[in-house]
């Protein structure tokens, strides 16, 4: 997917969870962080940035902050964009172990939780929790940045489809490309990995792909490696 009237920026310090300031066009900017994470190894002092211009008199900033560069590779920073992203691949037939679905459609209730994305393929229903990576060491993409019992409840949610009859995946999308391979984050968030590892071995499936990312775009690339 494609971020309209995009400019590039460098970043100058984070205000808040929601604020960054960022110079664009030799000006400084208040600018909306669409992601609540930590991101300290990206949300560095001089680090080039990718931001989307809008337009509206309604908000009280003018720039979206969608990207950052890190050494020579782009990462996509959006916390709403890895859903789009997966469910146009899907659609698009570039996730190799999902099937072309019958319907397929985004944010649907089960039990007490909002699952990302619902298909169905013949009898079969699918369950497709999407889950955005921007974490990465040594080559190394891991998940969470910090704590997230909400990304734990979600696991036990895939978990109990499994026993209902359902077709359950975790998946996660790396918002940039060059990981070996992927890993949960244990030292961060150590019930995730331990729920994650759970699921793994009561049916659920985990898909990891990567991104090809610029300062104003996304795309699904392929499967990565991880290990449990």
């Amino acid at each position: 997917m494609n971020y309209e009237n995009c400019v590039n920026g460098r970043f100058i310090r984070r205000v808040n969870r929601f604020i960054a300031e960022i110079e664009i066009h030799g000006a400084v900017e208040n600018v909306h962080v669409k992601n609540t994470g930590r991101m300290k190894e990206l949300f560095l002092p001089g680090a080039e940035v990718g931001c989307a211009y809008i337009d509206s008199p309604k908000r009280k900033t003018k720039y979206d902050l969608i990207s950052v560069k890190k050494g020579e590779v782009w990462f996509n920073v959006d916390s709403q964009v890895p859903n789009q992203v997966v469910f146009e691949g899907i659609r698009e037939g570039k996730i190799l172990e999902l099937p072309a679905f019958d319907l397929l459609k985004r944010e649907h209730c089960y039990t007490d939780s909002r699952i990302d994305i619902y298909g169905e393929k013949g009898p079969e229903k699918y369950l497709i929790e999407v889950k955005g990576v921007t974490y990465e060491n040594e080559k190394t993409a891991k998940f969470p940045d910090a704590p997230t019992l909400r990304g734990v409840k979600h696991l036990h949610s895939l978990i109990r489809a499994v026993k209902e009859g359902y077709r359950s995946y975790a998946f996660f999308l790396l918002q940039f490309t060059g990981a070996d391979y992927f890993t949960p984050q244990d030292e961060r968030d150590p019930l995730f990995g331990e729920t994650l590892r759970l699921a793994a071995k009561e049916g659920v499936g985990i898909l990891v792909y990567d991104s090809i990312v610029k300062g104003g775009s996304i795309e699904i690339k392929g499967k990565v490696p991880f290990k449990l």
